[in-house]
């Protein structure tokens, strides 16, 4: 246990703690939307949330709950997307995610569950819906540099559906990731973030649970 407490406290005096907010990546992410999504199209973009950098070979699996907002906590925004992921900031060549988007139409709002292991396009998960208030647990786990598995969580409905996935781009296992990314039209600023993760965890290869500071 004390081995474990001085490994923790060594990670976390190494770790980075940043916030993403990278327009190339943003772009990047945005310029390989998925197949069979709708494109969240949109002029401004605001993005919040913990990143947590660490050494390569550092991160196994990357979790977040957060409750799905409805329409009256969109204001001003045209869409968001909330998305757990290992890597993208410092290493930028991969990226595995999971997430949930949230597109705004007048006074309802669609939600749209998705993975992506970039470069490749990110995919719609079917088998599970959402609504307004719902608890819903994001999970990514590489189970190697070159797969993993994305999972999605609907404790309110009592549906869980996870998807395996291979790629050919390596993953650094170096980022550890909690977004939200909001999205506006006509040069809105969205003010805050709509979606707040209540739970963040990050777990390392070799089992030890890490929060980011300033988690819920």
């Amino acid at each position: 246990m004390y081995a474990s407490s001085l490994l923790v406290q060594a990670l976390l005096a190494t770790a980075a703690f940043a916030v993403p907010t990278q327009p190339p990546r943003i772009a990047r992410r945005l310029g390989a939307r998925r197949l069979g999504r709708e494109t969240l199209a949109a002029e401004s973009t605001t993005t919040t949330g913990p990143v947590i950098n660490a050494s390569p070979g550092t991160w196994k699996t990357v979790i977040g709950t957060f409750t799905v907002p409805a329409a009256s906590q969109l204001t001003s925004a045209t869409s968001a997307s909330a998305w757990v992921g290992i890597d993208g900031d410092t290493c930028t060549s991969a990226i595995l995610q999971v997430g949930v988007d949230f597109t705004v139409s007048g006074s309802s709002v669609t939600y749209d569950g998705w993975y992506e292991w970039y470069p490749d396009y990110a995919y719609s998960v079917s088998g599970i819906g959402f609504s307004a208030g719902d608890s819903v647990t994001l999970n990514v786990t590489a189970t190697s540099k070159t797969a993993g598995v994305a999972t999605i969580t609907n404790a309110s409905k009592g549906v869980s559906v996870s998807k395996k996935i291979t790629s050919t781009a390596a993953l650094c296992e170096q980022d550890a990731e909690w977004q939200v990314e909001v999205f506006s039209s006509g040069g809105v600023v969205v003010p805050s973030p709509p979606v707040v993760f209540t739970k963040e965890e990050a777990i390392t290869n070799n089992g030890t649970i890490i929060i980011p500071s300033g988690s819920a």
